[in-house]
């Protein structure tokens, strides 16, 4: 996996860098490529020259964005190789997505919005596209994020709203979760609508409501679990929660979060599956997170569920098969050479 960071001195730039890190010494070791964008220059030569000039300053700025990053890395994250790109755009969002088809990348790092509280996700105008639009995944860091030194994922929260494309992204994480080692928790979230019921209906109708939810909740992520543990795509130790509170803000500080703890969310299937797109219950849990997130497409999920599932099955035939066969019977012989006789050997199963 290819890891491209976005970094941009004036938008979170080193919490996207501390995200990347953590993401990259995380299970097996991954390079990541530091991206910075600069302005691009005007394509119609100026008699002034002032599009000389414009080119000069946006390289420099470029270049000395990179050299920030490269001593930050050395400092933070020694054990993390990484490559400097500078990339030209006028869309900063665009031009990260250029970067990241042309190198190879499978997720994109990006910082929180300096418009914020520290130590949550700021969606900003750098964010906010790539939410819309990304073909990959795209990871956005708190503001302020600082991951301990040398450190990696420790657990993978999976946004779990019980649709089957929640389902296919509890896949995904679960493979996620394996690979980097981490541990696996399925959370739904939800907001207690304001009491509108009359006086007769009585003050507990609400509650009423919302524990015939937590059931229905807990069934659906039963069964999601059930569906893993079929696949042998269950990690050790994967634990279930539900959050609730009268706001967004409220139900995400309902669940206890740990360090090196990361937030998967899914894209809504409406528009183009190929990308990311949020709904607006979506967007509202990665503005709330005290965590990192990562946003994958509907179509991606749903591909690597499917991918994954499938060769669960193959794997499943294959055993199924060898069971069925009539074991091998290998009987001794009498040496003709030097060679000395094994003697008897039991039945030989494929393993």
């Amino acid at each position: 996996m290819t890891i491209v960071v976005g970094y941009l001195p004036a938008k979170g730039g080193r919490a996207s860098l501390e995200l990347a890190a953590l993401l990259a010494r995380s299970g097996r070791r991954e390079d990541i490529a530091v991206a910075t964008v600069v302005p691009r220059h005007w394509s119609t030569p100026s008699l002034a020259k002032v599009d000389a000039e414009f080119a000069g300053w946006a390289h420099e700025q470029g270049e000395a964005a990179l050299r920030q990053a490269s001593a930050y890395l050395a400092e933070r994250a020694p054990d993390v190789p990484a490559t400097l790109h500078r990339v030209e755009g006028r869309s900063v969002s665009a031009a990260l997505l250029r970067a990241c088809e042309q190198l190879g990348g499978d997720l994109l790092v990006v910082g929180s919005s300096s418009d914020g509280r520290a130590g949550q996700v700021v969606v900003g105008s750098t964010s906010e596209p790539l939410l819309h639009s990304s073909g990959v995944p795209i990871a956005i860091a708190p503001r302020g994020y600082r991951a301990p030194k040398g450190s990696s994922v420790t657990r993978l929260t999976c946004a779990f709203s019980g649709t089957k494309e929640s389902e296919d992204l509890l896949v995904a994480t679960a493979q996620m979760s394996l690979r980097v080692g981490g541990q696996l928790r399925i959370a739904t979230f939800g907001v207690r609508g304001r009491t509108m019921y009359p006086p007769e209906v009585g003050l507990h109708a609400e509650d009423l409501v919302l524990d015939q939810w937590r059931e229905q909740v807990q069934s659906d992520q039963s069964e999601a679990l059930a569906r893993l543990r079929f696949h042998g795509m269950l990690p050790a130790g994967t634990t279930s929660a539900f959050a609730a509170g009268a706001g967004w803000s409220e139900a995400m500080d309902e669940l206890d979060w740990i360090p090196g703890e990361v937030l998967v969310v899914g894209s809504s299937p409406v528009g183009a599956l190929a990308r990311v797109f949020l709904g607006s219950k979506a967007i509202k849990i990665v503005r709330y997170s005290p965590v990192p997130v990562v946003v994958v497409p509907a179509g991606l999920a749903s591909a690597r569920a499917e991918s994954a599932e499938g060769e669960s099955a193959g794997n499943r035939d294959v055993a199924d098969d060898a069971a069925g066969e009539e074991p091998v019977q290998v009987h001794p012989v009498t040496p003709a050479s030097n060679e000395a006789a094994t003697g008897p050997v039991g039945p030989v199963t494929a393993s």
